[in-house]
């Protein structure tokens, strides 16, 4: 099983996490659609050759963004960050993928 964390601004918030579950993310054994998310606050300046969805080039941009945790089969990896990428509105999306260790009952 991985984690799978993204952030994400308000407006894509619900559409990003719809294709992660429409996917096969989210799933816990008896339970779908499972997230965890959060608001914090990003930053970012884009460089020459950016296209920002948010902000102007070689200025910093602060804005409310959430994080939000999703569990997902290590199987389905690829496919569902390829799908997190599209339904994604920033140029570079940021991601990770962590490893998780379960004790079996």
């Amino acid at each position: 099983m991985l984690k799978l964390i993204y952030f994400v601004p308000t407006s894509h918030l619900e559409i990003t996490k719809n294709a992660i579950f429409e996917a096969g993310g989210g799933c816990s054994d008896h339970y779908r659609e499972c997230a965890w998310q959060t608001k914090g606050i990003g930053q970012f300046k884009p460089a020459k050759g950016a296209e920002p969805f948010i902000g102007n080039l070689e200025e910093l941009t602060t804005l409310e963004e959430w994080r939000v945790e999703i569990l997902i089969d290590e199987t389905l990896a690829d496919h569902i960050c390829k799908r997190l990428v599209a339904a994604h509105p920033y140029e570079e999306p940021a991601f990770e993928l962590i490893a998780l260790y379960s004790l079996k009952k």
